[in-house]
């Protein structure tokens, strides 16, 4: 994405058998946002009605990037959401979250934490995975 080069960092890295995912957000594939929040004439979001959609994205992103490194969701071991709405990130985040990992109470920590900003006026939600991939040997 553009804004690597420009804020000087990378999607994901790995160390040893664990793999940082950086904030993800619902972007697409050419940087635009998925389910943008509509905004007041200040800036800032109107509802947050796009939790659920700007969170299903995210996740697909994390997917992908988890998948670079030969891993999936079954290898996350801790995912922290900092969210604009608590409460609206709660309602989205047990369908998604359920729906993303295949099961009713997926096997990682899990941190939600509320916050007044995040990177984009438009963004509701940012994710970020930690992983550990198998001893394969």
């Amino acid at each position: 994405m553009a804004w690597e080069k420009a804020f000087g960092y990378v999607q994901a890295v790995k160390v040893k058998d664990t793999i940082y995912i950086s904030g993800q957000l619902s972007h697409d594939g050419e940087g635009a946002l998925v389910a943008p929040a509509a905004l007041d004439a200040h800036g800032k979001p109107v509802d947050f009605s796009n939790m659920e959609a700007q969170l299903h994205q995210t996740y697909l992103n994390g997917i992908a990037l988890l998948a670079r490194y030969g891993a999936t969701l079954d290898d996350v071991v801790e995912e922290t959401l900092y969210v604009l709405d608590v409460d609206a990130a709660f309602t989205a985040g047990a369908k998604v979250r359920k729906a993303m990992y295949g099961c009713d109470q997926p096997q990682c920590a899990s941190n939600i934490i509320g916050v007044s900003r995040l990177a984009f006026p438009s963004q509701l939600v940012e994710v970020t995975f930690r992983a550990v991939l198998p001893d394969r040997g």
